[in-house]
């Protein structure tokens, strides 16, 4: 059997990724190395041993593939990944009061209600829930 254990996103500062991701959206850090050179390995899971297997890469988003991608990407209006939540209201507003920036309020998307955010770091993210 094949199964994920690790996907990337890229963003613009790894270091600011890693304090939104974990202080703001709530993973935990898996992996941290420093490479050498100012480049950091940094790895987020889901809290509390929930997908113990599935690790989340901030991969440094600058270069001649990855900047133009992930530019395109954001500028389309285009999740860079899709996180689930129990509750994406719950979810929306507690982030807003954290002051996280919504492209969009939960709403009604086909099977999930989903809310789009920015994460500060060059990506749009998006929480679903699947509809009951």
């Amino acid at each position: 059997m094949i199964k994920v254990a690790m996907t990337g996103v890229y963003v613009e500062d790894v270091v600011k990724a890693h304090a939104f991701y974990t202080d703001v959206l709530g993973f935990e850090t898996r992996t941290r190395l420093d490479l050498g050179g100012g480049v950091l390995f940094v790895t987020v899971g889901a809290p509390g041993g929930a997908q113990p297997d599935l690790q989340l890469l901030l991969e440094p988003g600058q270069g001649p593939i990855a900047e133009p991608y992930r530019k395109a990407v954001y500028e389309a209006g285009l999740p860079a990944i899709v996180f689930s939540v129990e509750d994406v209201r719950a979810e929306y507003d507690r982030l807003c009061a954290l002051g996280v920036r919504f492209a969009h309020e939960p709403q009604e998307q086909g099977p999930v209600i989903a809310a789009v955010l920015d994460d500060t770091v060059g990506n749009l993210i998006q929480l679903a829930q699947p509809k009951d």
